[in-house]
């Protein structure tokens, strides 16, 4: 897995599914804010082995349009990346429907192996990739284990911001990146 040399600005980890679509919430009640997407990306035909691609059902995505503006406000403060199972397919799906540009890609290991200590199995992999550079990490699977993983492990400031996939991102969310980034 390639790290981040890039910019020198902290680092923006983007998971897709849970921060920015809320896929947990109640199927009839898309929160306020989000469009509804149908995406055949090839990662949800893979799971789908045995059907021909024209077979399988599309995927309900929900974007919020404001996520792509605010997200840009803080390009300037900090290097978005995707840290997300879509991988460069969210290049393909959901930059362009939130208005971003390509972003870096962490791309993950083919092998999944167990994750240590409890935490989160992309964790480990993007300490790895950050190298010791400030960061901040929006995804819906966090939790305490993952915090202690990353302050034993990594030699920077670290935000590991977990939002609700039954919400996605809210104002909040960007108040608190604003606010660690500003506080580097």
């Amino acid at each position: 897995m390639s790290g981040a040399e890039g910019t020198g600005r902290p680092l923006l980890y983007l998971d897709v599914d849970g921060p920015l679509n809320p896929y947990a919430a109640q199927p009839e009640r898309r929160p306020e804010g989000y469009t509804t997407h149908r995406m055949k990306p090839e990662g949800w035909i893979a799971q789908h082995p045995g059907l021909a691609p024209s077979a399988v059902k599309p995927l309900r995505v929900w974007l919020n349009p404001d996520h792509g503006p605010a997200l840009l406000a803080l390009a300037d403060r900090y290097e978005l990346v995707w840290a997300t199972m879509w991988r460069h397919e969210a290049n393909t799906w959901i930059a362009p429907v939130l208005g971003l540009p390509a972003l870096p890609v962490v791309d993950w290991p083919t092998t999944l192996t167990p994750a240590p200590h409890g935490t989160f199995w992309k964790t480990r992999h993007l300490v790895t990739h950050a190298r010791g550079r400030p960061f901040a990490w929006l995804d819906d699977e966090l939790d305490h284990a993952d915090r202690e993983f990353v302050a034993a492990h990594h030699n920077g400031p670290a935000l590991l911001h977990r939002v609700d996939p039954r919400l996605g991102l809210r104002e909040a969310d960007f108040a608190e990146l604003a606010a660690f980034v500003q506080g580097l």
